[in-house]
């Protein structure tokens, strides 16, 4: 009862602001003006009506912005994962334009080689300063051995050295122990393609007279029986002849880029297959 009697007066004022509310809202329909007592509720209550709608109308706005950015993080949100497969489907789209690329330049060379070939991926490599080694998804499963030539697209690669049953490992011909009979195709000088590591060929045992020059093509010469005639090796970048001795210094560079390599070609047969 105390509670009451503290409290009577807020609450008769709660009373009268809903009856009047009430009040008024049913004679809204009913009368297009307001009458006597409807005006005097009104400037009774004005002061309380007015920052209570004005509140209202604030909150109102308040959740509305809310919902809004609600809904615009949402949007985000599922436009980002919209662009982000598109982004994958390009990407996926591109690199299987690129591989479809490699791989036809890799079939014109196997058309040119006209021997009995396998392709083989890249699945490591091992390029140390003293080993120059690329690993294939290919072994002895797919019926390959030691001593196999290794060509690109571009030309020679190198010869596998060990073989797994499902893997092997490929000497490339910018290893120290590596060498290829080789021929110089302007001039038909003969030699030995050797490697020096760092990416980088001599050709050994090329005669102070040989005709050789910078630009020149350097290809495979056939002798041995590993490499086919005439794949390229590489270009001569630099040629040197002392005042003594018997011989000449040429440097290579390897018509293949070791480092962008994904595929090569493995020379199974022999060249009467």
């Amino acid at each position: 009862m105390e509670l009451l009697k503290k409290y009577a007066a807020f609450i008769l004022l709660g009373v009268a602001c809903i009856a009047a509310l009430a009040f008024y809202t049913l004679n809204i329909p009913k009368k297009r003006s307001a009458n006597v007592i409807e005006r005097v509720l009104l400037s009774l209550f004005y002061p309380v009506i007015k920052p209570v709608a004005s509140i209202s109308g604030t909150i109102d706005g308040i959740w509305n912005n809310y919902i809004n950015l609600v809904d615009v993080r949402h949007d985000n949100v599922r436009l980002r994962e919209i662009l982000n497969q598109q982004n994958s489907r390009i990407i996926e789209a591109d690199e299987i334009s690129q591989e479809n690329q490699r791989l036809a330049k890799l079939l014109d060379m196997k058309k040119k080689i006209r021997r009995t070939s396998l392709t083989a991926t890249i699945i490591g490599n091992d390029t140390a300063p003293w080993f120059n080694t690329l690993l294939l998804d290919r072994g002895t499963t797919s019926s390959l051995a030691e001593g196999m030539p290794v060509v690109a697209s571009s030309g020679v690669v190198g010869q596998i050295v060990k073989v797994a049953p499902s893997t092997s490992r490929v000497l490339l011909l910018t290893d120290h122990t590596s060498g290829i009979a080789a021929t110089i195709l302007r001039s038909r000088a003969r030699g030995v393609v050797k490697g020096r590591g760092e990416g980088v060929c001599i050709l050994d045992f090329a005669s102070r007279e040989d005709d050789i020059k910078v630009g020149d093509m350097v290809v495979t010469s056939g002798i041995g029986g590993v490499f086919p005639k005439g794949l390229p090796i590489g270009e001569v970048t630099m040629v040197k002849r002392g005042e003594y001795g018997i011989f000449q210094t040429v440097s290579i560079k390897p018509s293949v880029n070791i480092s962008h390599l994904e595929e090569l070609l493995v020379l199974t047969g022999s060249g009467n297959d």
